[in-house]
Formats: structure tokens, C-alpha cells, sequence
């Protein structure tokens, strides 16, 4: 399925060997490169992995000529968020970071992640706090995260029902159990159904605020089709794992979205085909979870009035 393009047997021997990094790009040959070398400069010295997601910009030819000590996995065609899967595939370390082409950790963080999640066996993935340039305010997602009701008792931060998959910290064995990313899912809220899945599995997500990613946002973004794929997934993620009356909410939702976008039509013909798909996978979630999801939602209503 994948072309491995180049491999490294190793960066230095003072790198810290719990922990790889999977780095997904998409025609961003600049922003790419300067996330890895952002990556190469750090003490913690991880393997990196960067996923090319089928680039047209020649992203393969410019990272192998100016990186010797970096893996790259191409993928033969643009399959969004998946695309982490197959830099997962070669990860051999415990622990697996993620960062996407326009942002970039912050030195020490990868190595407190991991001595964090060495500490902490229930915990399955952190999320970092995500610094947004240029104004360096803390992205306010992260904010959410901090402010989480869930209890934290035995937890070195605030318990959480997701994560931001760029600002992510997983256990290997624990991201592969899940699943990885859907991917029918392409990207938009591909996270929540991982998040799920890792829940179910009796592990914690923990927002850990003194992770800290470094976050500049590409300009080269089509907001209006993320705004369709991020509904057309809460629906979807709602059909396979929540309650009826949430996916019925989430596909009516979606079915406003497309409309007031003008893509109606071409919309709801392809979710009402994967709604079939997912009826099909349909697991429900356990009591424990849907209580989780329901405080949450009920603090970030109370927030917003």
C-alpha cells in the first residue's frame, strides 16, 4: 500500500529511544521542512516519520535531498487523516507523538510525555496545550481541555473525551488496538471515533497543560469543505457509536451544513451511503462513556450561556 522512500538507522546516540514522532503532509513543502527541522533541533532527539499524503509539490524529492536522518512514507494517494496509520506502522518505540506541517513541539515536551505516560499506565494518549502564532495565546480548544468536569483523581491532569490529533501523544500499542484513523473519515473531527475506542478500552485521555505545541496556522485551507467533513463525521461517529437520538441530531445538523454551503445534494447522497456503513460497524459506547460525553457537553453549554 505504501512506498518507504528513505530510511534512517538512527539519529545520534543521545536520542530518547521511548518515543517516535509520525508527521503528516499535504503539498506544504515549506511548512514541512521547517517542521523538521524544528523536530531535528530538539534535545530529545525522536525518529521522525514524516507521511507525505501523495503530494504534488515534490515534498518527497526536497525532504530527501535536505534530511538524511528522517523516514518517509509515501502514500499513493491522499487518504487524510489515515495517513498517520502508516507512519504508526513503522513506529517500534512505546510511545508515538504527532505534529502535522504547521506546527512544531516544544523542546522537553516529547521527553516529559513520555515520562508521563511511564508514570501513568492508565493513560492511553495526552493532549498538549497548543500555542497559536503569531499571537501566542493558548488555543482556545485547550482552554476547554483545561476546564474539563470530568474527576481527575489519580490523574496528572484533566481527564478529556478527545484529543486535537495534531497535539497528540499515544501509547503505540494502545493507538494500534484503537484502530488508528478511519479512513472514511478523511479529516475534519477524525479524532472523536479514536477517542471513543480509546476510552473503551479502559484507558484515560489527559490534557497536560505543560506539553506545549507550537501551532501556525497554513494558509492554504479550504474552511468551507472542513465545515462540511466535520459535520458529516460528528454524524457519522454518531451512528457508530452513540445513541440514536444523538445521530439523528448530528445527521439533521449535517444536513444544514450542506445546505448552507450548496452542496446539498452531493452531500447527503454520499452520508446516506456511509450512514449504511456505519450502521453495519455500529458499537455503542459503554454507560461510563456516554455519561463522560454528557458532562462535558453540558459544561460547554453552561460556558457558553
Amino acid at each position: 500500500m505504501t512506498e518507504q522512500c528513505t530510511r534512517a538507522e538512527g539519529q545520534g546516540p543521545t536520542c530518547d529511544l521511548r518515543l517516535s514522532v509520525v508527521v503528516l503532509t499535504y503539498n506544504r513543502s515549506a511548512e514541512v521542512r521547517a517542521t523538521v527541522a524544528s523536530l531535528l533541533a530538539l534535545p530529545d532527539r525522536p525518529r521522525i516519520i514524516v507521511v507525505d499524503n501523495a503530494s504534488s509539490d515534490n515534498t518527497v524529492g526536497m525532504l530527501s535531498a535536505a534530511f538524511s536522518t528522517i523516514e518517509i512514507v509515501c502514500s499513493p494517494a491522499n487518504i487524510g487523516a489515515a495517513g498517520r496509520n502508516l507512519g504508526v506502522a513503522l513506529v517500534a518505540t512505546d510511545y508515538v507523538a504527532f505534529c502535522d506541517d504547521d506546527t512544531h513541539w516544544e523542546a522537553g515536551s516529547l521527553s516529559a510525555a513520555a515520562d508521563l505516560l511511564d508514570r501513568y499506565p492508565a493513560i492511553g494518549a495526552l493532549n498538549a496545550r497548543i500555542v497559536v502564532h503569531p499571537s501566542g495565546e493558548t488555543d482556545p480548544t485547550c482552554e476547554r481541555m483545561r476546564t474539563s468536569p470530568l474527576p481527575s483523581e489519580g490523574l496528572p491532569g484533566p481527564p478529556l473525551i478527545g484529543f486535537i490529533a495534531c497535539a497528540c501523544v499515544f501509547r503505540t500499542a494502545v493507538f494500534r488496538s484503537a484502530g488508528g484513523y478511519e479512513p472514511r473519515l478523511f479529516i475534519g473531527g477524525e479524532e472523536t471515533l479514536l477517542a471513543l475506542d480509546t476510552l473503551s478500552r479502559g484507558y484515560s485521555i489527559v490534557y497536560a497543560h505543560d506539553l506545549v505545541l507550537h501551532h501556525a496556522p497554513s494558509p492554504h485551507r479550504d474552511s468551507a469543505l472542513r465545515r462540511r467533513m466535520l459535520a458529516r463525521n460528528r454524524a457519522l461517529v454518531a451512528w457508530l457509536r452513540l445513541p440514536l437520538a444523538q445521530a439523528t441530531g448530528a445527521t439533521l445538523a449535517a444536513l444544514k451544513t450542506f445546505r448552507r454551503e450548496r452542496t446539498g445534494w452531493q452531500d447527503t447522497r454520499k452520508l446516506l451511503a456511509l450512514i449504511v456503513w456505519a450502521l453495519v460497524n455500529r458499537r455503542l459506547v459503554s454507560p461510563r462513556i456516554r455519561a463522560m460525553c454528557r458532562d462535558v457537553e453540558a459544561a460547554e453549554r453552561e460556558a457558553a450561556n
